[in-house]
């Protein structure tokens, strides 16, 4: 009996102190800037790319927030997406991005307008230098960067704020899974 007692109880500790860890440990959700502006380290040797503006008529993303983005996004890839089909959507406040398979654009759309500019870095599966794509047009608009990366690869877009007074990339950030260059899933 005294055992089983003994048993609950380090149970009730280990569950206790679990929920304690995962309480305290987990990072909140980024739905707005935290009270002050955290740095985030970029790998040495990062490029930073200017991005474009799209012309007139062009088909762009939206920049508005979708509660089921990642299951419309995953159902539209698996239904081989068309060429003009941004995967990946990956958002963080302030800065939304994506990746169009067809020309290999990349996609840097500004939310917010707080002085800060939409950065879009993009990773590769294949040991390519990481760059990343700044958007400096502003609030509400998308800029492009367009690069050429192996069809047989994958990319991985990882989503922040970049201050172009100081050089420096701020929190929060979001990253998106490995998205295939060639858009097949």
């Amino acid at each position: 009996m005294r055992e089983n007692r003994r048993i609950r109880m380090g149970v009730l500790a280990g569950v206790s102190a679990l929920a304690f860890s995962v309480l305290t440990g987990a990072p909140a959700l980024a739905d707005g800037p935290a009270d002050g502006l955290q740095e985030v380290e970029m790998p040495a040797g990062v490029r930073i790319v200017e991005g474009l503006a799209q012309g007139a008529g062009a088909d762009v993303p939206s920049l508005e927030d979708e509660a089921d983005a990642p299951a419309m996004s995953m159902a539209a890839a698996k239904a081989a997406p068309a060429a003009n089909t941004c995967l990946g959507t990956t958002a963080a406040y302030g800065a939304k991005g994506c990746f169009q398979h067809n020309g290999d654009i990349v996609w840097a759309g500004d939310t917010q307008k707080d002085g800060m500019s939409a950065a879009v870095g993009v990773y590769t599966d294949y040991g390519r230098a990481p760059e990343v794509c700044i958007n400096r047009l502003g609030v509400n608009t998308w800029a492009t960067c367009d690069k050429d990366y192996r069809e047989s690869g994958n990319v991985r877009l990882r989503v922040l704020r970049y201050d172009g007074d100081t050089g420096k990339f701020y929190q929060p950030e979001s990253w998106s899974g490995w998205i295939p260059v060639d858009g097949k899933y």
